[in-house]
């Protein structure tokens, strides 16, 4: 992609941007009209959706568009991960499709001009630091298991508090 004009790779980063949150969104929406039609979904894939939206991830991208609103939706697209919770919940929400799309569009179109300047070159710094030094590669691999130990460990969490609301109290 290195011999795109900017352009173009602008409009195809933003063009992807908009379809994978689109599609997202519209699964999300559609497995949860399908549950909500139905007690439980049959086919192997609509399950596997189902059991997703129903974890506690897409929950906090509905939490997170209840809480700050629409805004939230292209904000989403500055994050690594979040952005498919928010559109997830988006679509568990039934947001109206004309607001959701309009406030993917700022989110896209700077997706896009980061993956279009600074992105890749970014990752491909990173990758080469990686694999010409093992120092590099070491810090790499020690910053995946800290990121790493640290969402396991806040998921533990979540899931420990979640349990003591759900126990009465004698």
């Amino acid at each position: 992609m290195d011999d795109w004009p900017f352009w173009f790779l602008l409009t195809f980063l933003f063009v992807g941007a908009m379809v994978r949150g689109q599609a997202i969104y519209w699964l999300a929406r559609w497995v949860t009209e399908q549950a909500l039609a139905r007690s439980r979904p049959h086919s192997p894939w609509v399950t596997r959706v189902h059991t997703w939206l129903a974890g506690e991830g897409p929950e906090r991208g509905r939490i997170a568009i209840e809480r700050g609103g629409l805004v939230v939706v292209p904000l989403a697209y500055l994050t690594v991960g979040f952005q498919s919770l928010v559109m997830a919940g988006a679509g568990m929400m039934r947001m109206r499709w004309l607001a959701f799309t309009l406030a993917q569009v700022p989110g896209a179109l700077a997706w896009g001009l980061i993956y279009a300047t600074i992105g890749f070159a970014v990752w491909a710094t990173a990758l080469s630091a990686a694999a010409g030094s093992p120092w590099a590669l070491a810090a790499l691999v020690a910053l995946s298991v800290v990121v790493g130990a640290t969402l396991l460990s806040r998921r533990i969490r979540s899931r420990r508090q979640a349990l003591r609301e759900q126990t009465p109290v004698p």
